[in-house]
């Protein structure tokens, strides 16, 4: 299967478009949680800033050679659409690795995963502020038990006296399910995969290279091992972001949603062998409901969303 064609015409994607959608979002998924351990380890020596303009320059790279390579052309008809989808996934991904420095990997890729819970929130807000549907308890049930989820993840981290980290991680959760919906809008309107992310990319290396300018850290003390985790986590975003791109362009909603909470999993095992952190039953409690709200509020959400457009008609 090649990569959706644009308005450009088609253009084949890499092998690994290939791939089923099911496979593109578990590789996606471990390439991020791969990616989150490499940005908590650089940031003992960066800001949250240089690392997301090194993600975006290394995005920048790599995409604009591979497009090159493929003959597709990385011009869109499509800016408006690329200009939010950038603007909210920047402000996300920002949020999110400022909550990784700060928080144990496992409860900062959790609340980031929260975003399918969010979604089910704006869905509802929005039926309510229309009329135009009621409110299925059981979305309703589904969001109250993933909010109880969070409190339970966050209940050690308040301990901890991390509140401020955790408070962005819930934010990147919240704004990440805007980028997600706007990633699948974009599939839909058959921008390929490689033009989204490029632009996506852009947007991290300009953002990043501001803050980095309004905010500096100096860089003389940077260790190798340092540069290498922030290279290397640039890398694995951008792959990452490519396969998930692709998944969520091709793939169906559910079991989307149900691989990309592996993330969970991965994040949780890795912060394990690398860090040495251990959750507790309470926080692995609440990552078992965040996970089943999440899978139950994205199944739920498609029948209001049918019962919005049925009474719209």
């Amino acid at each position: 299967m090649s990569a959706s064609p644009g308005p450009s015409g088609p253009a084949p994607g890499p092998a690994a478009f290939s791939w089923p959608a099911p496979l593109l979002m578990l590789g996606a998924t471990l390439l991020f949680a791969l990616m989150a351990m490499g940005v908590k380890f650089a940031s003992r020596e960066f800001s949250a800033a240089q690392t997301v303009m090194v993600r975006g320059l290394i995005g920048l790279v790599t995409l604009g050679l591979l497009a090159r390579a493929q003959g597709l052309s990385l011009r869109t008809a499509l800016p408006g659409m690329h200009l939010w989808r950038s603007a909210v996934g920047v402000s996300s991904l920002v949020l999110w690795y400022g909550a990784l420095g700060g928080l144990p990997l496992a409860t900062a890729m959790t609340l980031n995963y929260t975003s399918s819970v969010w979604m089910a929130c704006f869905l509802m807000g929005g039926a309510v502020l229309t009329a135009s549907a009621r409110i299925d308890a059981r979305l309703f049930a589904a969001v109250l038990a993933g909010f109880a989820g969070v409190g339970l993840v966050l209940q050690p981290t308040f301990a901890q006296e991390q509140l401020p980290w955790a408070l962005a991680g819930l934010a990147s959760g919240v704004i990440a399910a805007l980028a997600y919906l706007q990633v699948t809008a974009l599939g839909r309107a058959g921008e390929p995969e490689l033009r989204t992310v490029f632009w996506f990319s852009c947007a991290c290396a300009t953002v990043g290279l501001l803050g980095s300018l309004l905010f500096p850290v100096p860089l003389a003390q940077a260790s190798w091992q340092g540069w290498g985790w922030l290279v290397a986590a640039g890398l694995f975003g951008t792959a990452a972001q490519l396969l998930m791109t692709a998944a969520y362009a091709r793939g169906k909603t559910l079991v989307n949603a149900s691989l990309h909470y592996s993330g969970i999993v991965f994040a949780t095992l890795l912060g394990w062998m690398a860090f040495g952190e251990r959750p507790g039953g309470l926080a692995l409690a609440g990552m078992a409901v965040i996970v089943v709200a999440g899978l139950a509020a994205t199944r739920l959400r498609a029948t209001v969303a049918a019962d919005v457009k049925e009474s719209q008609e």
